[in-house]
């Protein structure tokens, strides 16, 4: 049985945890507003380019307008872009988005390399021996547009050069605070279909039918070969908004849950410490008693 001392020092170590998931949590919920504000901001803008993009990519003969645009008739190898976090105490949402990942690519007939953005997501994969041609991590919360366009200049740098006939990106699409959900998306070449073709209504590659008329100046393809790689980085971009969004909902949530536990656990270690200070002041108030007793017979 512990003494009164180790409990004394659980008790207070359960505490001092507590304080710092209590922490973690109001951390958590400051930056998950931040979040939702920025990938809400960035909506409307990607709407209006996504709309440009469909008349486009609708017209006869789109694939011979811009090459991000081309289905390739074989797919020899694939890339796909892995968001994960930097850090964790975030429940199971890395491992929930890594497992995702497998399941989408470990039974593909070509090869497939990977992105990594976040530490925990590229040490997921080097432990699985997965080929990481790159990694960016320590992005800010949220990032800026420019912080991210790397990552797309890479992957639409390789597709062009046909390292990669398809390109891939897997996050976490927030959805609300409770609900966040692993997801894949192909970025190149852009497949486009409407809102009632769609098999994800949450997926930013459907869109709404429209007749909106657009007029192009100087001509389609030069509009095209602006905007197609432009759009293909904010795909990136809204993908890593929404996935830190998801992160730290999720991380929120599970430090939540981790101060009422440690609160239960320190109310159990209290009626513990309670029981067993009550024991040691029994046996002693007996101790008193019988050596009381057995001066008394002395005396007798």
């Amino acid at each position: 049985m512990a003494s009164t001392r180790e409990m004394r020092l659980r008790i207070r170590s359960v505490k001092n945890l507590s304080q710092v998931t209590k922490a973690l949590e109001t951390v958590s919920a400051s930056r998950v507003r931040k979040a939702i504000q920025a990938n809400n901001s960035s909506k409307p803008y990607a709407e209006k380019a996504w709309k440009v993009l469909v008349h486009l990519a609708r017209q006869p003969g789109h694939d011979a307008l811009h090459p991000l645009l081309a289905d390739r008739p074989v797919v020899r190898r694939a890339l796909v872009i892995l968001v994960t976090s930097d850090r964790g105490l975030a429940g199971s949402y890395n491992a929930n988005i890594f497992r995702h990942t497998l399941h989408e690519f470990s039974q593909k007939p070509y090869p497939v390399d990977f992105v990594a953005v976040g530490r925990k997501g590229r040490d997921l994969l080097l432990r699985r021996r997965k080929n990481v041609i790159a990694e960016f991590s320590d992005l800010p919360s949220p990032p800026l547009y420019r912080e991210v366009a790397p990552i797309a200049s890479l992957a639409i740098e390789d597709f062009e050069k046909q390292k990669y006939d398809e390109v891939y990106i897997c996050y976490t699409q927030f959805i609300n605070m409770m609900r966040y959900e692993p997801v894949t998306r192909r970025l190149l070449p852009l497949k486009i279909f409407y809102k009632d073709e769609a098999p994800d209504i949450h997926t930013l590659d459907a869109t709404h039918r429209t007749h909106s008329v657009f007029s192009f100046e100087p001509d389609e393809g030069e509009v095209l070969s602006n905007i197609v790689p432009h759009f293909t980085g904010i795909q990136i971009f809204q993908a890593i908004l929404s996935a830190q969004a998801s992160e730290h909902a999720a991380r929120m949530i599970a430090m939540r849950n981790a101060t009422e536990s440690a609160q239960e656990l320190i109310q159990s270690l209290q009626l513990e410490y309670n029981k067993l200070r009550q024991t040691l002041i029994t046996n002693e108030m007996l101790d008193i008693a019988g050596g009381a007793n057995a001066l008394a017979q002395e005396k007798e």
